[in-house]
């Protein structure tokens, strides 16, 4: 053992400063918080998003518009899409499930039948919602409509 190897006892050695002690630690006085101004002050927070009195960006940005709170929003399924799952799978009833297993829709979802493309088979199709083509399209294909309550 020689004066190269000393170090002290462990846990003797403490790293958290010690702050408004007095002016002999070295962190007295304005305790690290600089002179005058806000941050000084106990009790000082600063405000989310306060760019120090210039004008803050969330009210320099211009607003327009609004959010409905009671919006009701479909999944849009069009007749196309349940043509090509009737050949495909060789049924003649669709509803939520048959479309959440073919990867169309989520279980949770509002499904809305939509009247884009063309229908050749007769369906029983249950949705949400269909649009007034969709509906009519079912129909003159000799299927049936099937509205389910939300």
């Amino acid at each position: 053992m020689d004066l190269s190897n000393l170090k002290p006892a462990p846990g003797s050695i403490k790293t958290r400063k010690r702050i408004g002690r007095g002016p002999g630690s070295g962190l007295g006085g304005t305790s690290t918080r600089g002179h005058k101004g806000a941050k000084s002050r106990s009790g000082y927070s600063k405000k989310i998003g306060f760019e120090g009195g210039q004008m803050p960006l969330q009210r320099r940005l211009p607003k327009f518009g609004f959010k409905n709170i009671n919006r009701v929003e479909y999944k849009a399924i069009n007749i196309s899409t349940l043509q090509t799952l009737a050949t495909s799978k060789n049924i003649d009833k669709i509803d939520i499930e048959t479309l959440c297993e073919a990867g169309y829709a989520s279980s949770k979802s509002l499904i809305k039948i939509l009247g884009n493309g063309t229908l050749t088979s007769k369906l029983t199709v249950s949705a949400h919602a269909f649009s007034e083509s969709a509906k009519q399209a079912i129909e003159n294909a000799g299927g049936s409509v099937e509205i389910i309550k939300k």
